[in-house]
């Protein structure tokens, strides 16, 4: 993958920021900066980075994929009421699910996606109050 500038400026923002970003999210922080970033840059950009390995593509169900700029094996929680993504790990409990997904149809795991549907403390607060 070639040098940009701009990929550079795009997987710095994903990687420092803990919000898994979707692309208007990035889009939307660092256009203030960068006046000349377009948003079909930014959406390219973060494709072809999750596809080298760099960033980890997240697809929500009904939502726009969001972007993890933490690549090692983890899960992800999905609070239901603000939409907020948080990482958990199942203490080594990754590379037990990948092997044990595989069966007599599948042959290898290249990636495992689970995430889990909650309620964060904060929004659990806020109804509580």
């Amino acid at each position: 993958m070639k040098y940009s500038k701009q990929r550079e400026i795009i997987l710095d923002f994903v990687k420092t920021n803990l919000v898994h970003p979707s692309a208007n999210y990035v889009y939307a922080n660092l256009k203030k900066e960068h006046p000349n970033l377009s948003l079909g840059t930014v959406y390219r950009n973060l494709n072809k980075l999750s596809e080298h390995g760099l960033i980890q593509k997240i697809e929500v169900a009904d939502a726009p994929d969001r972007f993890d700029g933490n690549v090692t094996p983890h899960f992800h929680a999905i609070c239901v009421k603000c939409g907020q993504m948080y990482d958990f790990e199942l203490d080594g409990q990754m590379i037990d699910l990948k092997d044990s997904i595989r069966g007599k149809e599948i042959s290898e795991v290249v990636a495992c996606d689970f995430s889990v549907k909650c309620v964060c403390r904060n929004c659990a607060v806020r109804e509580n109050s």
